[in-house]
């Protein structure tokens, strides 16, 4: 019977500077736990009695993540739920990610390298190079330089495997506000930056009756 440490398994050994490799090798293990209730569900509640795990899971505006597996290599997988919230953020990644939406879909925008994405960036001026509908059953890789945005629908839920972090931080902006902040890793952020972000009892609990609702675990 498949366990989430049958699919971190094909994962290890991995260059994920190499958007190319990445997209081969999570596509498949991304797909089958995509299917697999069993292991998601066990996984999922994996997350919420190990202490470790638990400690790594995440409340934001616009959405959750729960991480259900920290592999000593350096990657994660995790479960990303949006919730009703929807903000125009384009960002870029401290690390490269593989992504496969469940349910729900997103308008994923991307907007080029994060050369010259700085402080400075003048967010209204940002121009799209590609945008895409991301429904279920769609999945991509996406490099740490990219600068992207993805506007999720309500009961939007995906699969998510993130590399091993190259920065110490990433860039956000918010197209409505104009407003342009840095977000830090557990390893330069502050204890009011950890604790802000650090997902509740009461939050963990409405993510998996939001999961059991969708059939999703």
């Amino acid at each position: 019977m498949s366990t989430i440490a049958t699919y971190a398994d094909a994962l290890r050994g991995l260059d994920w500077g190499d958007a190319a490799k990445v997209e081969a090798a999570t596509a498949d293990p991304l797909a089958h736990l995509a299917e697999d209730r069993i292991a998601l569900r066990r996984a999922v509640e994996d997350a919420r009695t190990d202490a470790h795990l638990r400690s790594l899971c995440e409340h934001y505006d616009i959405l959750d993540k729960i991480v259900l597996h920290d592999d000593e290599s350096g990657f994660r997988i995790r479960l990303h739920l949006f919730g009703d919230e929807h903000y125009d953020r384009p960002h870029n990644h401290r690390w490269t990610y593989s992504a496969r939406v469940i349910s729900g879909r997103y308008t994923h925008t991307i907007y080029g390298t994060e050369d010259g994405f700085d402080e400075t960036t003048n967010v209204a001026g940002l121009q799209a190079k590609m945008v895409r509908s991301e429904n279920p059953g769609h999945s991509y890789t996406l490099h740490h330089t990219m600068v992207h945005a993805a506007v999720a629908d309500p009961d939007t839920v995906s699969l998510v495997v993130r590399g091993p972090a190259v920065k110490d931080r990433f860039l956000v902006t918010d197209r409505d506000t104009g407003q342009v902040w840095w977000q830090h890793g557990a390893a330069t952020e502050s204890p009011d930056e950890a604790a802000a972000k650090r997902m509740t009892d009461h939050q963990f609990a409405t993510c998996t009756a939001a999961l059991e609702r969708l059939g999703l675990a």
